[in-house]
């Protein structure tokens, strides 16, 4: 897999890795790279069949996904960063942790969890896609994505919409396959990297429960709770957010 990406930020400063979820691109992240730039080389990807990355046909697990990313500071010759994903970019990065812990710094899974069952209903969500397309999910994902008050922004709408409705069927669909299989929940104790689990307090898809149990197995993990915030907890509160991962990176915490 070649991911596109997209750095921003001073050349010789410390690497930020920002992951984006299933049915985002890495636009997700606009309202944190202004803030963590001032610090930190950004880098920012899209996964597969997200964004520009070009899609992949399935089967593949978060070894796959884990391992664009190990190819990707591979191609820009980074040997360590710091990484932030949500959801399915957070999952990446405890992948990641857990199998390639010489090139992760400091990590910080948001809205995610290390054991989403059962597994079938992932396997259900990939074949409604293959047969309908991604922008059929849209009306039953938003509502998990944001807050009701922010869900109903049409601008919101228009740019969430646009985004899963551009995500690759086959790609998205071999995602969830990925999330239905994915096992990394046992060795969430052998993560060395100083970790930060951000959860969403109105988050139905991946409630704060699932941040606590990853931060409980992770040894010495904080969790930290954002109100008014559902899945996409970055884009709907990104100052407390911005706040946390600047606090984090930069060895405040």
């Amino acid at each position: 897999m070649k991911v596109d990406y997209e750095l921003t930020g001073p050349a010789d400063a410390p690497v930020v890795v920002l992951s984006n979820s299933l049915g985002n691109d890495r636009t997700l992240w606009d309202a944190q790279v202004p803030a963590l730039a001032e610090r930190f080389r950004v880098l920012r990807y899209d996964q597969r069949g997200h964004g520009a990355t070009e899609p992949a046909p399935g089967p593949y697990g978060l070894a796959d996904l884990g391992g664009d990313v190990v190819e990707l500071l591979d191609r820009l010759d980074i040997d360590r960063a710091h990484f932030a994903g949500v959801s399915l970019g957070g999952m990446t990065g405890m992948w990641l942790a857990e199998n390639a812990p010489e090139r992760i710094e400091r990590l910080v899974p948001i809205c995610t969890s290390a054991n989403l069952t059962p597994p079938q209903a992932w396997r259900e969500r990939a074949a409604a896609v293959r047969e309908h397309g991604t922008a059929s999910m849209f009306e039953a994902t938003l509502p998990r994505w944001f807050t009701p008050a922010l869900a109903d922004d049409p601008g919101v709408r228009a740019k969430y919409s646009d985004m899963l409705a551009a995500t690759d069927d086959e790609s998205y669909a071999a995602c969830c396959e990925a999330i239905a299989t994915m096992d990394i929940l046992d060795r969430l104790p052998e993560i060395t990297a100083p970790t930060l689990v951000i959860a969403g307090a109105e988050d139905s898809a991946t409630p704060p429960p699932h941040a606590e149990q990853i931060a409980a197995s992770v040894p010495g993990a904080e969790v930290e709770v954002i109100a008014e915030a559902a899945h996409l907890a970055n884009a709907e509160q990104p100052e407390a957010v911005n706040r946390l991962l600047l606090e984090h990176f930069g060895g405040a915490r």
